[in-house]
């Protein structure tokens, strides 16, 4: 695997705020370009550094919402941080819980949705030039949300699905909004399962389905998710 990437500091920093919510098959990919990664516990840690960051930061998913501030003051933080980096258009990529920080922190309403979105769908991809998703058209994704959020101003959509229109969202090149999970992987699909137990039964999906719909697809949005990120990451290095 090669990469146009050499002039990106070779640390990625990533901010979780589920303890099973990682990197996942993108790590793998990180390894193999000759990144390491440095992962932050949101609540815990000091995200003052990943958020000041000059490289590539990376927000990862979990189940609170940006409005639940009251519950979670940590949040107040992690978006304040969040907004000056962003303003500052430092390399940013938010996964799910991470897009809704992305979209909040930009002035988007976030909000619950009509619906949860729990499980494997094809995307609509937009026809727009340039578009980081391209590898995705035809692929099963891992959704696994119940808030939405309205599109930023100046954001390009870059995919919807069935249920909710703003799936993904770019700012320039250098901010790539996610609401799905790009970065499942295929091996580690049973914490989600253990996990995520209670809103599974709550929403009353069946966990066998669940898991074999994981083998079906997980492989297959591995292979096309390092290729997503590729093209970002060469899009970040030719911007800078």
């Amino acid at each position: 695997m090669n990469s146009s990437t050499n002039t990106l500091p070779k640390t990625v920093y990533a901010i979780q705020h589920l303890a099973f919510e990682d990197l996942g098959s993108l790590e793998h990919v990180f390894d193999q370009l000759g990144y390491r990664v440095r992962y932050f516990e949101a609540g815990v840690d000091d995200l003052r550094p990943a958020l000041n960051y000059d490289g590539l930061t990376i927000i990862l998913g979990g189940p609170i919402g940006v409005y639940e501030s009251e519950d979670y003051p940590f949040l107040l933080d992690e978006i304040a941080g969040l907004k000056q980096r962003l303003h500052d258009q430092k390399p940013t990529i938010g996964i799910c819980l991470g897009a809704q920080l992305i979209a909040h922190a930009l002035g988007a309403k976030v909000y619950a949705g009509h619906q949860k979105e729990i499980g494997w769908s094809q995307l609509q991809i937009s026809a727009v030039d340039h578009n980081p998703l391209s590898a995705l058209n035809g692929i099963e994704v891992l959704h696994w949300h119940g808030d939405t959020f309205d599109l930023p101003e100046n954001a390009v959509l870059l995919a919807s699905s069935e249920i909710y229109p703003n799936q993904a969202f770019a700012i320039g090149s250098k901010i790539l909004a996610l609401q799905f999970h790009i970065e499942i992987c295929q091996l580690d699909f049973e914490k989600w399962l253990i996990g995520h137990t209670g809103e599974i039964r709550q929403v009353g999906l069946s966990i066998p389905q669940l898991r074999q719909n994981n083998l079906q697809y997980a492989a297959a949005l591995e292979t096309q998710a390092a290729l997503v990120l590729q093209d970002f990451l060469a899009m970040l290095s030719s911007a800078r």
